[in-house]
């Protein structure tokens, strides 16, 4: 070899040394360079990004559904915050009793009087009401009035049309009493009959009655049985569970929705039939009521709208009882 390459190399014996390399001319190296001196050399190789599988995770992953309230699991609850609220306002009767209230000694007297009858009904609606105002929203995370579909504004927006479906079924209501009149006497008339009831009565049922009716009723158990029909044919006809509404509210189906609102009706003039002694005329008459008060709340998907028209049909009613009797004055007329 001659001096030149003796120079450049180290002899093969000798350990090797990097200060060739550092001499060697850049253009001559024979090694790739690393992606780190040339970062546009990744770009030829294939990206694998990590969102690439999480993305593929989630939509493999089966979707999980909010529940869908109120529901059955609600309206049993709902049953035991009744109940509870029913023994609460009994003690309230027996200790307003013990200190002869309004006069009354005994509860032979007290189921004469209005204060005892209509008020111990007012302080059981009361302590459920609050008994609901302290569990749901906690079991619900939801607050109380959004979760059953207040939706004040939309009755505000249609407060013409909820009109004219109370003054519809007030028609409705006239023509049952001619075509289907009940007995005369009924224990409804009879309350009415009691000392300064008719007034208190009429307060009572354009306001707290269609507010606590349509609040069981139209906010609880509607619902639930429409989601319970659903949930029903899903199961049976192996349909998929469908997805909520914008707002996150259930959707229910037609079907459902007229099993819901007759399961509804029946127990709804149920609870009224003792008032006008079990006929018939005035039970379907509820019943009709009832279904056109469930087409209100689940057309326009606001409680507040049932409550307006339920609250204007009982006033169109007390109006026309209060001009046939001259004020109550003479309830006889009835």
């Amino acid at each position: 070899m001659n001096g030149s390459s003796d120079a450049s190399w180290p002899q093969s014996g000798d350990p090797p040394d990097a200060s060739h390399i550092a001499q060697e001319p850049a253009a001559e190296r024979t090694e790739p360079e690393s992606i780190a001196e040339n970062p546009s050399a990744d770009s030829a190789l294939p990206e694998f990004p990590g969102s690439f599988f999480a993305s593929y995770a989630d939509a493999t992953r089966p979707v999980r559904l909010p529940p869908r309230i109120p529901n059955m699991f609600d309206v049993s609850l709902l049953g035991l915050v009744l109940f509870f609220s029913w023994i609460c306002s009994g003690a309230v009767f027996a200790s307003a009793l013990h200190l002869h209230l309004w006069g009354v000694k005994d509860a032979k007297q007290a189921l004469n009087d209005i204060h005892y009858t209509l008020g111990t009904q007012v302080v059981w609606y009361f302590i459920a009401f609050a008994g609901c105002l302290a569990v749901f929203p906690a079991l619900w995370h939801l607050h109380y009035f959004s979760a059953l579909e207040w939706n004040a504004r939309a009755a505000m927006r249609k407060r013409w049309q909820l009109i004219t479906a109370a003054f519809a079924c007030f028609v409705l209501a006239i023509a049952d009493g001619i075509l289907l009149p009940g007995p005369q006497d009924t224990p409804i008339d009879q309350v009415f009959r009691m000392p300064g009831a008719a007034w208190l009565l009429f307060g009572f049922g354009v306001t707290l009655a269609p507010f606590f009716e349509e609040m069981a009723f139209r906010g609880f158990l509607l619902p639930a049985l429409n989601t319970a029909a659903d949930w029903t044919a899903e199961r049976l006809l192996h349909l998929p569970t469908p997805h909520p509404d914008m707002e996150g509210k259930p959707r229910w189906s037609v079907g459902a929705m007229i099993v819901g609102s007759v399961l509804t009706s029946i127990p709804f003039a149920l609870m009224h039939a003792y008032q006008t002694g079990y006929s018939i005329g005035p039970f379907l008459l509820l019943v009709c009521v009832s279904l056109v008060l469930c087409w209100v709340r689940l057309n326009t998907r606001s409680l507040a709208a049932s409550t307006m028209v339920h609250s204007s049909y009982n006033l169109l009613l007390f109006l026309l009882m209060i001009a046939g009797t001259g004020g109550f004055k003479h309830l006889d007329r009835m």
